[in-house]
Protein backbone atom coordinates (compact mmCIF):
# COMPACT_ATOMS: atom_id res chain seq x y z
CA UNK A 1 0.00 0.00 0.00
CA UNK A 2 1.25 3.64 -0.35
CA UNK A 3 0.37 6.76 0.51
CA UNK A 4 1.26 10.07 -0.35
CA UNK A 5 0.99 12.39 3.07
CA UNK A 6 1.20 16.78 2.11
CA UNK A 7 1.45 18.53 5.60
CA UNK A 8 0.40 21.78 5.67
CA UNK A 9 2.06 25.45 7.11
CA UNK A 10 0.98 24.65 10.64
CA UNK A 11 2.34 21.21 11.13
CA UNK A 12 5.90 22.75 10.00
CA UNK A 13 5.74 26.27 12.25
CA UNK A 14 8.97 24.74 14.24
CA UNK A 15 10.98 21.84 15.75
CA UNK A 16 7.76 20.37 18.33
CA UNK A 17 5.28 20.14 15.21
CA UNK A 18 8.23 19.07 12.68
CA UNK A 19 8.98 15.99 15.01
CA UNK A 20 4.94 15.65 15.82
CA UNK A 21 5.17 14.51 11.32
CA UNK A 22 8.23 12.58 11.89
CA UNK A 23 5.83 9.97 14.18
CA UNK A 24 2.74 10.61 12.13
CA UNK A 25 5.36 8.96 9.14
CA UNK A 26 6.93 6.40 10.91
CA UNK A 27 3.57 5.51 12.23
CA UNK A 28 2.03 3.84 9.63
CA UNK A 29 5.20 2.17 6.86
CA UNK A 30 2.49 3.27 4.20
CA UNK A 31 3.03 6.72 4.37
CA UNK A 32 6.10 6.83 1.51
CA UNK A 33 6.25 10.32 0.03
CA UNK A 34 6.06 13.60 1.57
CA UNK A 35 4.58 16.63 0.34
CA UNK A 36 5.40 19.75 2.80
CA UNK A 37 4.55 23.60 2.92
CA UNK A 38 6.50 26.48 4.42
CA UNK A 39 6.70 27.34 7.82
CA UNK A 40 2.84 29.03 8.94
CA UNK A 41 2.52 30.92 12.09
CA UNK A 42 3.73 29.32 15.52
CA UNK A 43 1.53 31.81 17.48
CA UNK A 44 -1.47 34.13 17.36
CA UNK A 45 0.65 37.36 15.39
CA UNK A 46 3.62 35.50 13.86
CA UNK A 47 4.15 36.08 10.50
CA UNK A 48 4.32 33.30 7.45
CA UNK A 49 7.08 32.57 5.45
CA UNK A 50 5.35 32.75 2.21
CA UNK A 51 4.44 36.26 3.90
CA UNK A 52 8.14 37.22 4.98
CA UNK A 53 9.43 35.61 1.52
CA UNK A 54 7.09 37.84 -0.60
CA UNK A 55 8.42 41.12 1.37
CA UNK A 56 11.68 39.71 0.31
CA UNK A 57 10.67 39.88 -2.94
CA UNK A 58 9.69 43.81 -2.50
CA UNK A 59 12.94 44.41 -0.89
CA UNK A 60 15.04 42.71 -3.83
CA UNK A 61 12.69 44.93 -6.24
CA UNK A 62 13.20 48.12 -4.64
CA UNK A 63 16.57 47.93 -3.29
CA UNK A 64 18.52 45.03 -5.35
CA UNK A 65 19.42 42.98 -2.21
CA UNK A 66 17.45 41.03 0.77
CA UNK A 67 16.85 42.84 3.94
CA UNK A 68 14.91 42.81 7.28
CA UNK A 69 12.70 40.60 5.84
CA UNK A 70 15.23 37.57 4.65
CA UNK A 71 16.47 38.21 8.04
CA UNK A 72 13.84 36.86 9.89
CA UNK A 73 13.61 34.11 7.13
CA UNK A 74 16.64 32.83 8.05
CA UNK A 75 16.34 33.17 11.39
CA UNK A 76 12.97 31.08 11.45
CA UNK A 77 14.78 28.15 9.43
CA UNK A 78 18.07 28.49 11.72
CA UNK A 79 15.58 28.16 14.59
CA UNK A 80 14.08 25.02 13.01
CA UNK A 81 17.42 23.29 12.91
CA UNK A 82 18.58 24.21 16.13
CA UNK A 83 14.98 22.88 17.72
CA UNK A 84 15.44 19.88 15.60
CA UNK A 85 18.94 19.00 16.78
CA UNK A 86 20.19 18.21 13.54
CA UNK A 87 23.41 18.03 12.06
CA UNK A 88 22.74 20.14 8.87
CA UNK A 89 24.37 22.18 7.46
CA UNK A 90 21.56 24.90 7.33
CA UNK A 91 23.89 28.43 6.89
CA UNK A 92 25.48 27.73 3.41
CA UNK A 93 22.12 26.82 2.29
CA UNK A 94 20.89 30.13 3.28
CA UNK A 95 23.44 32.35 1.78
CA UNK A 96 23.12 30.47 -1.76
CA UNK A 97 19.43 31.35 -1.31
CA UNK A 98 19.93 34.98 -0.54
CA UNK A 99 22.57 35.27 -3.59
CA UNK A 100 19.51 33.61 -5.70
CA UNK A 101 16.70 35.45 -4.75
CA UNK A 102 18.55 38.44 -5.77
CA UNK A 103 19.98 36.94 -8.83
CA UNK A 104 16.60 35.70 -9.91
CA UNK A 105 14.47 38.97 -8.63
CA UNK A 106 11.30 36.89 -9.26
CA UNK A 107 8.18 37.15 -6.73
CA UNK A 108 7.38 33.56 -7.37
CA UNK A 109 11.21 32.25 -6.77
CA UNK A 110 11.10 33.94 -3.91
CA UNK A 111 8.17 32.70 -2.79
CA UNK A 112 9.36 29.52 -3.15
CA UNK A 113 11.99 29.11 -1.33
CA UNK A 114 9.91 28.82 1.90
CA UNK A 115 8.77 25.32 1.16
CA UNK A 116 12.11 24.40 -0.61
CA UNK A 117 14.29 25.16 2.72
CA UNK A 118 11.28 23.06 4.51
CA UNK A 119 11.59 20.35 2.38
CA UNK A 120 14.98 19.71 2.71
CA UNK A 121 15.26 20.36 6.34
CA UNK A 122 11.95 17.58 6.38
CA UNK A 123 14.24 15.13 4.48
CA UNK A 124 17.39 15.52 6.83
CA UNK A 125 15.41 14.89 9.49
CA UNK A 126 13.81 11.63 8.04
CA UNK A 127 17.06 10.48 6.56
CA UNK A 128 15.80 10.11 2.90
CA UNK A 129 15.82 12.13 -0.31
CA UNK A 130 14.95 15.35 -1.66
CA UNK A 131 12.97 15.96 -4.51
CA UNK A 132 13.07 19.80 -5.73
CA UNK A 133 9.79 20.50 -7.12
CA UNK A 134 11.27 22.22 -10.39
CA UNK A 135 12.52 19.05 -11.50
CA UNK A 136 9.55 16.91 -11.79
CA UNK A 137 6.54 20.12 -11.95
CA UNK A 138 5.91 21.47 -14.99
CA UNK A 139 3.67 24.29 -16.28
CA UNK A 140 2.90 25.55 -20.00
CA UNK A 141 1.15 28.54 -20.93
CA UNK A 142 0.49 29.09 -16.97
CA UNK A 143 -1.18 26.03 -16.33
CA UNK A 144 0.03 22.33 -14.77
CA UNK A 145 1.00 20.35 -17.19
CA UNK A 146 -0.37 17.31 -15.44
CA UNK A 147 0.84 14.58 -18.06
CA UNK A 148 4.95 15.86 -18.26
CA UNK A 149 4.51 16.04 -14.17
CA UNK A 150 3.28 12.59 -13.85
CA UNK A 151 5.85 11.15 -16.34
CA UNK A 152 8.74 13.00 -14.03
CA UNK A 153 7.87 12.72 -10.78
CA UNK A 154 7.36 9.15 -11.10
CA UNK A 155 10.62 8.50 -12.96
CA UNK A 156 12.08 10.58 -9.86
CA UNK A 157 10.63 8.59 -7.13
CA UNK A 158 11.52 5.38 -8.57
CA UNK A 159 13.13 2.80 -6.79
CA UNK A 160 13.10 5.20 -3.51
CA UNK A 161 11.45 3.72 -0.51
CA UNK A 162 10.36 7.18 1.05
CA UNK A 163 11.22 10.46 -0.17
CA UNK A 164 10.34 14.01 0.07
CA UNK A 165 8.82 16.57 -2.41
CA UNK A 166 8.75 20.10 -2.44
CA UNK A 167 5.21 21.91 -2.23
CA UNK A 168 3.74 24.53 -3.97
CA UNK A 169 6.05 25.12 -7.08
CA UNK A 170 7.08 23.35 -9.82
CA UNK A 171 9.40 24.99 -13.29
CA UNK A 172 7.71 26.77 -16.54
CA UNK A 173 8.42 26.43 -20.17
CA UNK A 174 11.43 29.25 -20.04
CA UNK A 175 13.11 27.24 -16.95
CA UNK A 176 11.85 29.93 -14.66
CA UNK A 177 10.49 28.69 -10.67
CA UNK A 178 6.63 29.02 -11.08
CA UNK A 179 4.42 28.95 -7.78
CA UNK A 180 0.48 27.61 -7.79
CA UNK A 181 -1.89 30.29 -5.78
CA UNK A 182 -1.48 30.24 -2.23
CA UNK A 183 -2.44 26.70 -0.59
CA UNK A 184 -1.10 25.00 -4.05
CA UNK A 185 0.81 22.67 -1.86
CA UNK A 186 -2.24 20.57 -2.05
CA UNK A 187 -1.56 20.62 -5.61
CA UNK A 188 1.77 18.88 -5.57
CA UNK A 189 0.39 16.64 -3.20
CA UNK A 190 -1.94 15.47 -5.09
CA UNK A 191 0.39 15.37 -8.44
CA UNK A 192 2.70 12.76 -6.41
CA UNK A 193 -0.22 10.98 -5.77
CA UNK A 194 -1.36 10.53 -8.88
CA UNK A 195 1.92 10.04 -10.34
CA UNK A 196 2.83 6.85 -8.00
CA UNK A 197 -0.65 5.36 -7.99
CA UNK A 198 -1.13 6.12 -4.31
CA UNK A 199 -4.18 4.19 -2.69
CA UNK A 200 -4.80 7.31 -0.21
CA UNK A 201 -3.61 10.97 -0.56
CA UNK A 202 -3.65 12.07 2.98
CA UNK A 203 -3.75 15.52 3.75
CA UNK A 204 -2.77 16.42 7.20
CA UNK A 205 -3.69 20.09 8.19
CA UNK A 206 -4.52 21.75 12.04
CA UNK A 207 -8.56 20.69 11.69
CA UNK A 208 -9.85 16.84 11.96
CA UNK A 209 -11.55 17.02 8.40
CA UNK A 210 -14.20 19.14 6.64
CA UNK A 211 -16.94 20.80 9.30
CA UNK A 212 -20.66 20.94 7.78
CA UNK A 213 -20.25 24.81 8.15
CA UNK A 214 -17.30 27.36 9.18
CA UNK A 215 -16.96 27.00 12.77
CA UNK A 216 -16.32 31.06 13.06
CA UNK A 217 -20.08 31.82 12.64
CA UNK A 218 -21.21 28.10 14.24
CA UNK A 219 -19.40 26.96 16.87
CA UNK A 220 -19.79 23.37 17.57
CA UNK A 221 -20.73 22.45 13.79
CA UNK A 222 -20.69 18.78 12.98
CA UNK A 223 -17.95 16.92 11.16
CA UNK A 224 -18.13 15.44 8.23
CA UNK A 225 -17.15 11.99 7.59
CA UNK A 226 -17.71 11.41 4.02
CA UNK A 227 -17.26 13.56 0.76
CA UNK A 228 -17.95 12.95 -2.76
CA UNK A 229 -14.87 14.96 -5.21
CA UNK A 230 -17.80 17.14 -6.38
CA UNK A 231 -19.19 18.14 -3.13
CA UNK A 232 -15.70 18.86 -2.12
CA UNK A 233 -15.55 20.89 -5.50
CA UNK A 234 -18.70 22.80 -4.36
CA UNK A 235 -17.65 23.31 -1.01
CA UNK A 236 -14.19 24.36 -1.50
CA UNK A 237 -14.43 27.05 -4.25
CA UNK A 238 -17.14 28.64 -2.15
CA UNK A 239 -14.99 28.91 1.14
CA UNK A 240 -14.27 25.71 3.12
CA UNK A 241 -10.63 26.22 2.55
CA UNK A 242 -9.17 22.85 4.12
CA UNK A 243 -8.16 21.72 0.95
CA UNK A 244 -7.17 23.90 -2.25
CA UNK A 245 -10.22 23.31 -4.96
CA UNK A 246 -7.51 22.52 -7.49
CA UNK A 247 -6.03 19.80 -5.60
CA UNK A 248 -9.58 17.48 -6.50
CA UNK A 249 -8.95 17.30 -10.04
CA UNK A 250 -5.27 14.76 -10.26
CA UNK A 251 -6.32 12.31 -7.58
CA UNK A 252 -10.20 12.20 -9.06
CA UNK A 253 -9.06 10.93 -12.48
CA UNK A 254 -7.30 8.20 -10.62
CA UNK A 255 -10.24 7.10 -8.09
CA UNK A 256 -7.42 7.66 -5.44
CA UNK A 257 -9.19 8.71 -2.48
CA UNK A 258 -8.10 12.05 -0.05
CA UNK A 259 -8.22 11.67 4.36
CA UNK A 260 -8.34 14.84 5.75
CA UNK A 261 -6.73 14.50 9.33
CA UNK A 262 -5.27 16.38 12.06
CA UNK A 263 -1.57 17.00 12.77
CA UNK A 264 -2.35 17.54 16.24
CA UNK A 265 -5.00 15.50 16.94
CA UNK A 266 -3.81 11.91 14.58
CA UNK A 267 -6.27 9.63 16.43
CA UNK A 268 -9.07 11.34 14.52
CA UNK A 269 -10.90 9.76 11.61
CA UNK A 270 -10.99 13.20 9.97
CA UNK A 271 -13.09 13.04 6.39
CA UNK A 272 -12.69 10.92 3.51
CA UNK A 273 -13.30 12.20 0.01
CA UNK A 274 -13.57 9.72 -2.75
CA UNK A 275 -15.00 9.39 -6.58
CA UNK A 276 -18.60 10.01 -7.04
CA UNK A 277 -18.82 6.89 -8.69
CA UNK A 278 -17.75 4.98 -5.29
CA UNK A 279 -19.62 7.85 -3.05
CA UNK A 280 -23.18 6.47 -0.62
CA UNK A 281 -24.79 8.72 1.13
CA UNK A 282 -25.24 8.75 4.60
CA UNK A 283 -28.85 9.53 4.91
CA UNK A 284 -28.25 12.79 5.72
CA UNK A 285 -30.09 15.34 3.30
CA UNK A 286 -27.34 18.24 2.95
CA UNK A 287 -23.56 17.47 3.52
CA UNK A 288 -22.51 20.81 3.94
CA UNK A 289 -22.99 24.68 3.95
CA UNK A 290 -20.29 27.09 2.66
CA UNK A 291 -20.13 30.92 1.65
CA UNK A 292 -18.28 34.34 0.79
CA UNK A 293 -19.12 37.92 0.81
CA UNK A 294 -18.62 40.65 -1.78
CA UNK A 295 -20.03 39.93 -4.92
CA UNK A 296 -21.53 42.17 -7.66
CA UNK A 297 -24.66 41.55 -9.78
CA UNK A 298 -25.30 43.01 -13.01
CA UNK A 299 -28.76 42.33 -14.24
CA UNK A 300 -29.79 42.83 -17.94
CA UNK A 301 -33.45 42.73 -19.19
CA UNK A 302 -34.39 42.92 -22.43
CA UNK A 303 -37.66 42.08 -24.28
CA UNK A 304 -38.11 38.82 -26.19
CA UNK A 305 -34.26 38.06 -25.75
CA UNK A 306 -34.82 34.36 -26.16
CA UNK A 307 -35.36 34.51 -29.80
CA UNK A 308 -31.97 36.77 -30.29
CA UNK A 309 -29.23 34.69 -31.54
CA UNK A 310 -26.14 35.18 -29.45
CA UNK A 311 -27.63 37.82 -27.23
CA UNK A 312 -25.45 36.48 -23.93
CA UNK A 313 -22.02 35.88 -26.36
CA UNK A 314 -22.14 39.58 -26.59
CA UNK A 315 -21.92 40.77 -23.05
CA UNK A 316 -19.54 37.89 -22.05
CA UNK A 317 -17.10 39.60 -24.68
CA UNK A 318 -17.15 42.45 -22.93
CA UNK A 319 -16.33 40.68 -19.84
CA UNK A 320 -13.70 38.52 -21.72
CA UNK A 321 -11.95 42.01 -22.65
CA UNK A 322 -11.45 43.04 -19.08
CA UNK A 323 -10.35 39.55 -18.09
CA UNK A 324 -13.06 39.32 -15.82
CA UNK A 325 -14.49 35.45 -15.10
CA UNK A 326 -17.83 35.25 -13.32
CA UNK A 327 -19.34 33.05 -10.70
CA UNK A 328 -22.98 32.35 -11.79
CA UNK A 329 -25.24 33.32 -15.08
CA UNK A 330 -28.61 33.19 -13.86
CA UNK A 331 -31.19 33.73 -16.42
CA UNK A 332 -34.52 34.04 -17.51
CA UNK A 333 -36.94 34.05 -20.81
CA UNK A 334 -36.36 38.31 -20.93
CA UNK A 335 -33.31 38.27 -17.98
CA UNK A 336 -29.52 37.81 -18.02
CA UNK A 337 -27.54 37.98 -14.79
CA UNK A 338 -23.85 38.48 -14.20
CA UNK A 339 -22.39 37.56 -10.41
CA UNK A 340 -18.81 38.76 -10.76
CA UNK A 341 -16.29 38.89 -7.86
CA UNK A 342 -16.54 42.42 -6.77
CA UNK A 343 -12.72 42.73 -6.42
CA UNK A 344 -12.71 42.52 -10.06
CA UNK A 345 -14.44 46.00 -10.95
CA UNK A 346 -12.23 47.80 -8.66
CA UNK A 347 -11.04 51.40 -9.90
CA UNK A 348 -13.62 52.49 -12.37
CA UNK A 349 -13.63 49.24 -14.16
CA UNK A 350 -17.56 49.12 -13.23
CA UNK A 351 -18.64 51.86 -14.92
CA UNK A 352 -16.38 50.65 -18.22
CA UNK A 353 -18.33 47.48 -18.29
CA UNK A 354 -21.65 48.73 -17.93
CA UNK A 355 -21.21 51.50 -20.59
CA UNK A 356 -19.45 48.51 -23.16
CA UNK A 357 -22.48 46.20 -22.17
CA UNK A 358 -25.05 49.33 -22.83
CA UNK A 359 -23.80 49.77 -26.04
CA UNK A 360 -23.65 46.29 -27.54
CA UNK A 361 -27.17 44.62 -26.41
CA UNK A 362 -28.95 48.27 -25.80
CA UNK A 363 -30.81 46.93 -22.59
CA UNK A 364 -34.47 47.82 -21.62
CA UNK A 365 -33.19 48.01 -18.13
CA UNK A 366 -30.05 47.21 -16.41
CA UNK A 367 -29.35 47.25 -12.74
CA UNK A 368 -26.42 46.75 -10.71
CA UNK A 369 -26.08 45.29 -7.23
CA UNK A 370 -23.75 45.18 -4.91
CA UNK A 371 -22.48 43.67 -1.60
CA UNK A 372 -24.22 40.56 -1.91
CA UNK A 373 -22.73 37.06 -0.66
CA UNK A 374 -23.59 33.77 -1.65
CA UNK A 375 -24.36 30.74 0.33
CA UNK A 376 -23.93 27.51 -1.28
CA UNK A 377 -26.24 24.36 -0.06
CA UNK A 378 -24.16 21.42 -0.87
CA UNK A 379 -25.43 17.72 -0.92
CA UNK A 380 -26.07 14.57 -3.08
CA UNK A 381 -29.09 13.79 -0.49
CA UNK A 382 -30.86 16.71 -1.85
CA UNK A 383 -32.22 14.95 -4.89
CA UNK A 384 -34.10 12.71 -3.38
CA UNK A 385 -35.73 14.13 -0.50
CA UNK A 386 -38.81 16.41 -1.75
CA UNK A 387 -38.84 20.22 -0.40
CA UNK A 388 -35.08 20.62 0.14
CA UNK A 389 -35.21 23.81 -1.42
CA UNK A 390 -38.77 24.61 0.44
CA UNK A 391 -36.76 23.84 3.45
CA UNK A 392 -34.16 26.00 3.39
CA UNK A 393 -36.04 29.47 1.88
CA UNK A 394 -38.35 28.26 4.82
CA UNK A 395 -34.97 28.56 7.20
CA UNK A 396 -33.77 32.36 5.62
CA UNK A 397 -37.20 33.74 6.05
CA UNK A 398 -37.71 32.67 9.37
CA UNK A 399 -34.55 34.67 10.05
CA UNK A 400 -36.12 37.75 8.62
CA UNK A 401 -33.47 37.95 5.10
CA UNK A 402 -34.48 38.67 2.09
CA UNK A 403 -33.10 36.26 -0.51
CA UNK A 404 -31.77 38.45 -3.44
CA UNK A 405 -30.84 35.75 -6.00
CA UNK A 406 -31.50 31.89 -6.44
CA UNK A 407 -29.41 29.70 -8.78
CA UNK A 408 -29.67 26.06 -9.13
CA UNK A 409 -27.32 23.35 -10.98
CA UNK A 410 -29.20 20.75 -12.66
CA UNK A 411 -27.60 17.96 -11.28
CA UNK A 412 -29.48 19.19 -8.26
CA UNK A 413 -25.93 18.88 -6.22
CA UNK A 414 -26.08 22.39 -4.67
CA UNK A 415 -28.45 25.41 -4.19
CA UNK A 416 -26.77 28.72 -4.51
CA UNK A 417 -28.51 31.90 -2.63
CA UNK A 418 -27.91 35.52 -2.88
CA UNK A 419 -27.99 37.91 0.56
CA UNK A 420 -26.88 40.87 1.52
CA UNK A 421 -23.48 41.08 2.98
CA UNK A 422 -25.00 41.97 6.36
CA UNK A 423 -27.35 39.44 6.51
CA UNK A 424 -24.65 36.54 5.60
CA UNK A 425 -23.89 35.23 8.83
CA UNK A 426 -27.13 35.31 10.08
CA UNK A 427 -28.07 33.28 7.05
CA UNK A 428 -25.84 30.61 7.63
CA UNK A 429 -26.68 30.14 11.05
CA UNK A 430 -30.00 29.84 10.04
CA UNK A 431 -29.69 27.28 7.45
CA UNK A 432 -27.45 25.04 8.93
CA UNK A 433 -29.86 24.94 12.53
CA UNK A 434 -32.73 23.67 9.80
CA UNK A 435 -30.28 20.87 8.63
CA UNK A 436 -28.16 19.77 10.76
CA UNK A 437 -30.32 21.70 14.38
CA UNK A 438 -31.64 19.25 17.12
CA UNK A 439 -34.81 19.39 15.40
CA UNK A 440 -33.17 18.29 11.73
CA UNK A 441 -35.02 15.24 9.95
Amino acid sequence: MIKVCKFGGTSMADGITALRVKRILEADPARRYVVVSAPGKRYSGDIKITDLLLETAQEVKEGGHVGDAYAKVAARFRSLVKELSLGFEIEPLLEETARQIEQERSADFCASRGEYLSGRIMAALLGVPFIDAKDVIKFEGGHLDGEKSYSLVREALKGKRRAVVAGFYGEDERGHVKTFPRGGSDITGAVVARAVGADEYENWTDVSGFLACDPRIVPGAVGIDKLSYKELRELSYMGANVLHAEAVYPVREANIPIRILNTFRPQDAGTRIVSTEHFRPDGRTVTGIAGKKDFTVIFIEKAQMNEMSGFALRPLEVLKRHDISFEHMPSGIDTLSFVIDSNQLKGGVLAEVLAEIEACVAPDKMNVIENIALIAVVGHGMNRNVGTAARLFRAIARAGVNVRLIDQGSSELNIIVGVDNENYERSIKAVYDEFFGPDAA
